[in-house]
């Protein structure tokens, strides 16, 4: 990092700037309200590593940020070279999470930076979005944005969200105190989102994913403006929360459309609080899990996990049964075929809580398909607290890890 910390002040280290780091932001110290200081503590998350990530991520590290974690499941192709300026030729067939990281830290050596190559729907534990002060979405479909919505107003963080098409784009803040992503989803989006399940909720691996024409030019203007709001949170200055900014390339015009909160929106649940567990998703099991939501919030109390969870399928012919413990959304259509008996689809069982009565309860978190570094909650009727299995932290934070300390997140 470009920051040293000295002596604290109550519990807040007092960061000062390295000698060798003043010229090279000198200029945006010109800035008046400016505090470099800031963005070298800042931790900022950006799921997705495409074009419009690509530009996120180039002016976070020219703007000095500390600590950028990057999430993409996807690798490098030859059409990404004509959009991304972190990428190379060499580069092609290499996830592209890692090498937006190795990029990242060439452009600014003193950012402390990791990457996470996997499905951010089902694979990133929610620790990562309390650790990150501020998350930034670079994607290209309705489902990431939906989990990346819900698990940053359950954690009562801000994100900055950026689409683009051909020359067109539009940048949005979502702020945990006003409307949200999913506020502005219409019945349309909803429909999109459907479609990609097939009748036994199971993934249709047969769909087609849609290629989005864009060009650098519109990833640069739309990641611009994101980068421009981050700066504004970390700064705690106002912002276009609930609000989007419109750029239509062909006419060079620019507008801004305000959005309204949803009263019956799924997203508005925060939790009351999270408790730190020093243990891991593949070392503690289901059962102790639920022994300490009891211990906090009463014997009545239930887990719940942050995701459906297909426990096994049974084919209604032959009764055959197979246990699956996976995320609902990673396993395929073809599945639900019965191995035994020709055409016929078995049947999906799933569940998200554990109440006590399920017979796994000696399986671990990861043996039922918990990401590390998850946050399951303990819920009851009227309180949901998240207990944080802090253990992960060092493996899935990698560098952005410095000890117990980094721990003390909020």
């Amino acid at each position: 990092m470009d920051t040293n910390p000295t002596q604290s002040q109550g519990d807040e280290p007092v960061f000062t700037v390295r000698p060798e780091e003043e010229g090279r932001f000198g200029r945006f110290r010109l800035i008046s309200w400016w505090d470099q200081a800031k963005l070298s503590r800042a931790r900022i998350l950006v799921v997705g590593a495409g074009a419009l990530g690509n530009e996120i991520i180039k002016n976070l590290a020219l703007l000095g940020i500390g600590n950028l974690l990057i999430a993409d499941m996807d690798r490098i192709e030859n059409s990404n070279l004509s959009r991304s300026v972190l990428y190379r030729a060499a580069d092609k067939g290499h996830p592209k999470a890692k090498v937006a990281a190795a990029a990242a830290r060439d452009l600014y050596p003193a950012m402390r930076v990791n990457h996470f190559d996997g499905n951010v729907v089902h694979d990133l534990g929610l620790g990562v979005f309390r650790w990150a002060d501020l998350v930034i979405g670079g994607l290209d479909n309705r489902e990431a944005r939906l989990a990346i919505n819900r698990a940053c107003y359950k954690l009562n963080k801000p994100w900055i969200d950026g689409a683009i098409e051909q020359i067109q784009g539009v940048a949005r803040v979502f702020q945990p105190d006003g409307p949200c992503y999913e506020c502005t989803m219409s019945p349309t989006d909803w429909k999109l989102l459907q479609s990609r399940r097939s009748c036994n909720l199971l993934s249709r691996q047969d769909m087609q994913e849609g290629k989005t024409p864009t060009t650098p030019t519109i990833a640069s203007i739309i990641a611009g403006v994101q980068c421009q709001e981050a700066l504004k949170i970390i700064h705690q200055m106002d912002t276009i929360a609930g609000r989007g900014w419109m750029f239509a390339g062909l006419s060079a015009d620019s507008f801004q459309v305000e959005y309204q909160r949803n009263p019956d929106c799924l997203s508005h649940d925060p939790l009351e609080r999270v408790d730190r567990l020093e243990a891991r998703a593949d070392s503690i099991t289901l059962g102790e899990l639920l022994e300490i939501a009891r211990q906090r919030l009463g014997h009545r109390a239930n887990l719940e996990l942050g995701r459906d969870v297909l426990e096994k399928l049974v084919c209604p012919r032959c009764g055959q049964e197979e246990r699956v413990f996976a995320s609902l959304g990673k396993v395929g259509a073809a599945m639900a075929d019965c191995p035994q008996c020709p055409n016929t689809r078995r049947e999906v069982r799933t569940f998200y809580q554990i109440t006590g009565r399920e017979s796994f309860l000696d399986c671990t978190a990861a043996q039922i398909g918990v990401p590390a570094f998850d946050i399951l909650i303990a819920r009851t009727a009227d309180r949901a607290i998240g207990l944080e299995l802090s253990g992960d932290a060092p493996a899935i934070l990698g560098d952005l890890y410095g000890g117990q300390e980094d721990l003390e997140w909020t």
